[in-house]
């Protein structure tokens, strides 16, 4: 049975054990119609021309877990932002781990998903904004179609949420190989700030396929700070769906580190639904072996008066393959519009492989738009200085790798995580650098 067929067996099971009033079931049977129409993507598809998941669709992974698994705190510390207190919402296999969680509903709620979707009072909520943002292709259905358990954020008008927010999904090899799919929503109010911190962490070397969506929504002046951490083991693959509608004013940032994983695919996806917002988009690709990463990027300018600044930075060892498929749309009302859009790379193994496809699409005249991409080696000249300093060759290659990334490092504003993300940049490099951001 291929998996597609497998899934579709299992959402009539699933469904049977869901309540008929869910807010979501009509959401839900029309979300597994789309999945079963279109199915998985193949590289027939242009925005998945130099993606394929064929090696991932072989795997017979279980849907759902056979048992639970527990973690200890001390087995998974080091996956923590532990040096610092934050709010944390932790799944172990699907499952949501109270133990190792820190929620509230003191003036903000951060919880679970299945309980505001379960729940009268989140009611008004999960309708005005459950799957509004989410776009509709085969992957994020088939996510929406299961949609039960992740993160539920929502900061009400005039909160500034006092300490970050960590969302993290632990895989413990468990099953022969187990596929999750974890729904995040978040919803940000009028003149409100949070920091969300995202990561998917396998502890096994057992096969894990995550398909995520995480739906964020920014309102007026509302400050958004989003950080995703993907350095899984070389058997975890993971499709990333994050989809952020912002309104007027507001500013969302959003950076990605990816330094692990078999196979990972970052679809972000921004729409400015209002005046004079701003949107960020950085990240940071560090591969080697066979590794695969694929950043699949569109922002939407929709409304005039609007910026937005994309840069992402990648360096390729080995046989590894990186993709860069960034658009910009500026439609005819968005005028006055200030759009950035920059992806630099370097190749340091023969065998590496670049595929970039920085595109723009402008239909209004007044703008300030640009993009730019690069694909080179280090530099030769500056390599041969340091060592003439008695730099040793290595470290000489390290320190200019370093400083290539470093300029998306600095916008990184929560000190803890700066210095955490120093220190997985100085390992996947291999050296100990002297010296902290």
């Amino acid at each position: 049975m291929s998996l597609k067929d497998k899934l579709l067996s299992s959402y009539i099971a699933f469904e049977d054990h869901l309540e008929e009033d869910s807010p979501i079931h009509d959401i839900r049977n029309e979300a597994i119609k789309v999945f079963e129409a279109e199915g998985f993507p193949t590289k027939k598809l242009e925005a998945w021309k130099y993606t394929s998941l064929n090696s991932l669709l072989k795997e017979n992974y279980s849907i759902f877990p056979k048992q639970d698994h527990s973690l200890e705190f001390k087995q998974v510390k080091k996956y923590f932002l532990h040096d610092v207190d934050t709010y944390k919402v932790v799944f172990v296999d699907g499952v949501y781990s109270s133990f190792l969680s820190e929620t509230t509903h003191d003036k903000i709620d951060v919880c679970l998903l299945s309980a505001a979707l379960n729940k009268p009072k989140y009611k008004p909520v999960i309708e005005a904004y459950f799957n509004k943002a989410a776009k509709q292709d085969s992957l994020s259905s088939l996510n929406t179609a299961f949609a039960k358990e992740g993160a539920y954020v929502f900061i009400p008008n005039h909160k500034e949420v006092e300490k970050p927010i960590e969302i993290i999904n632990f895989s413990t090899g468990n099953e022969a190989a187990i596929m999750l799919q974890p729904r995040n929503l978040i919803v940000v109010g009028e003149n409100s700030h949070v920091q969300i911190i995202e990561r998917h962490q396998s502890l096994s070397g057992n096969a894990v396929f995550t398909n995520s969506v995480t739906e964020i929504f920014a309102e007026k002046r509302a400050y958004v700070d989003y950080y995703k951490i993907q350095n899984d083991n070389t058997n975890a693959s993971l499709i990333d769906n994050t989809n952020i509608w912002q309104e007027q004013e507001s500013n969302c940032r959003v950076h990605t580190f990816s330094f692990g994983g078999k196979l990972t695919r970052n679809n972000l996806n921004f729409y400015q639904k209002g005046e004079r917002c701003d949107s960020t988009l950085k990240g940071i690709t560090i591969l080697e072996d066979k590794q695969h990463v694929d950043h699949n990027t569109l922002v939407h300018h929709i409304e005039p008066n609007c910026e937005s600044h994309q840069d992402y930075k990648g360096i390729f060892g080995d046989a590894s393959t990186g993709v860069f498929n960034g658009k910009v749309v500026v439609e005819k009302e968005a005028q006055k519009t200030d759009a950035f859009q920059q992806n630099n790379n370097i190749l340091i193994h023969d065998k590496a492989t670049i595929n970039a496809k920085p595109q723009l699409e402008i239909f209004a005249d007044d703008v300030k738009c640009s993009h730019g991409c690069t694909i080179g080696q280090l530099d030769e000249e500056a390599l041969f200085y340091m060592r003439s300093r008695g730099i040793a060759k290595k470290e000489a290659r390290a320190l200019l790798m370093y400083a290539f990334a470093n300029n998306v490092l600095e916008s990184v504003k929560i000190p803890e995580l700066k210095v955490r993300i120093n220190k997985l940049i100085a390992n996947k490099i291999g050296v100990r650098l002297g010296f902290e951001l």
